[in-house]
């Protein structure tokens, strides 16, 4: 592959990211303006949505289609709470913007993550990973996506 294949892949790929967290945030603002929570959206959201398409869309092009799905959701549901956890601590906690709240949610540590919420990330992982690989597919062709859906 020559330089400037690779270059077209990182740069379809950065599309990808901003695509997914873009979309995701006005799903977000959707969200809270419908809930009367508008002063909880925020720019961050925006950034840390992009960074969070990051390894979305990573998984879905460098795992093999062997992989089941499941695990691939549990593994970005995980790397998202984390990721989560660690900006919530700096954002809401340490600067104060008090983007999100999730202390009146069961199961929550120190109101940034809560294993409910993990469970949402799982199931829209699952659907981005999807979303991405069919872009993928549709724009760079290759092995037409298909899945396992096994627990293991």
């Amino acid at each position: 592959m020559g330089r400037m294949e690779r270059t077209g892949e990182w740069v379809f790929s950065m599309l990808l990211w901003v695509f997914g967290g873009t979309f995701y945030f006005f799903v977000e603002v959707v969200w809270k303006t419908l809930s009367g929570n508008q002063d909880g959206i925020s720019w961050t959201m925006l950034l840390l949505a992009i960074f969070l398409c990051i390894p979305l869309e990573r998984l879905g092009c460098e795992l093999p289609w062997e992989m089941s799905l499941l695990v691939q959701s549990v593994l970005c549901a995980i790397g998202i709470t984390a990721t989560e956890f660690v900006v919530g601590c700096i954002l809401n906690i340490w600067l104060g913007l008090n983007v999100w709240d999730y202390s009146a949610m069961p199961f929550n540590l120190w109101g940034q993550i809560c294993i409910p919420f993990m469970g949402l990330w799982a199931v829209l992982s699952a659907f981005a990973i999807v979303v991405f690989d069919w872009m993928r597919y549709a724009v760079q062709g290759g092995v037409k996506p298909h899945y396992q859906v096994k627990v293991i």
